[in-house]
């Protein structure tokens, strides 16, 4: 296939581009394009800011790709002024997805584990449910939860009005192998600092496999799933971490021992996907970051 992925240099995105261009032809959209001699071999690169109309449309109409992987976004809450992130995340999503919509190209986009409201609600809620699915309901209270349940609705609208295929993709705390902080002894140590997302956590390896999995996919309309490790991030049972941190656990309570907070079996079901890397292992991979 013939791909656009936008983001595709951030700390996550080159994980996402890097397995995407083992496949299929890839053109980046970022801010910037990468030093001359610089970036990943196989992947053509062009710089523009995806919060204009008029410069997405022009490359979305020029390439006219068969799919095209939305991973750019100010990636956390906090980092920017509320505004900001609101404005940048919604505006580029809009405008990067209408100009797929409009060429027939199929789309998967990085959601966030965010739209829940979960972790930057001022006090953290305890879930209806535990695995949390992701019919659970969106109840975010910052910009950045905010402009991803947004984000999915701009998806929802361009898979009816344009009959193409949408993914939104919900990672928790994206890891790198041998950079994993969800390992370092302040997290680990003070229940407190993973509790917002119920201390879970996602290698990038297997967030990238995800989207190679959704783009290949034959689903119709927009689906949004999880994407979360196969255990939480303190190896603890999950139970007794709620109990612990919130005094209990929703009456329905479905996980055993040390399982992650998030229902991957809508993943596994639509995409036959399940992530393969666990921090008992991948938190001392030496892995070199793809260049991007």
């Amino acid at each position: 296939m013939e791909l656009l992925v936008t983001g595709g240099r951030g700390q996550s995105g080159r994980w996402v581009l890097d397995r995407l261009a083992a496949d299929h032809d890839v053109t980046c959209l970022d801010r910037t394009n990468p030093d001359p001699g610089a970036g990943h071999p196989d992947v053509a690169y062009r710089a523009l800011d995806l919060t204009d109309a008029g410069s997405v449309f022009d490359v979305v109409t020029d390439l006219d790709p068969d799919g095209v992987v939305h991973w750019a976004a100010i990636p956390v809450a906090g980092t920017r002024p509320g505004v900001d992130v609101y404005q940048n995340n919604t505006l580029a999503a809009h405008n990067v997805l209408t100009a797929a919509g409009r060429v027939g190209a199929r789309v998967v986009q990085a959601s966030s584990d965010g739209a829940y409201g979960f972790f930057f609600a001022e006090e953290t809620p305890v879930p209806d449910r535990l695995p949390i699915p992701e019919s659970h309901p969106l109840r975010p209270e910052d910009p950045y939860g905010l402009s991803k349940v947004v984000t999915e609705e701009i998806g929802r609208t361009v898979a009816r009005r344009d009959g193409v295929s949408v993914t939104s993709i919900r990672p928790s705390w994206i890891q790198e192998p041998g950079a994993y902080p969800c390992r370092d002894p302040e997290y680990v140590e003070n229940l407190d600092a993973g509790a917002g997302n119920f201390w879970s956590y996602v290698d990038a390896r297997d967030v990238a496999e995800l989207v190679a999995a959704a783009l290949e996919s034959p689903h119709s309309g927009h689906e949004a799933v999880n994407c979360v490790g196969p255990d939480n991030a303190l190896g603890r049972p999950l139970r007794e971490l709620m109990r612990e941190q919130y005094g209990r656990f929703p009456d329905d309570c479905a996980v055993e021992g040390d399982a992650a907070a998030y229902s991957l079996a809508k993943a596994e079901r639509l995409f036959g996907w399940e992530p393969t890397r666990s921090w008992r292992e991948a938190s001392d991979e030496e892995v070199e970051p793809p260049n991007a």
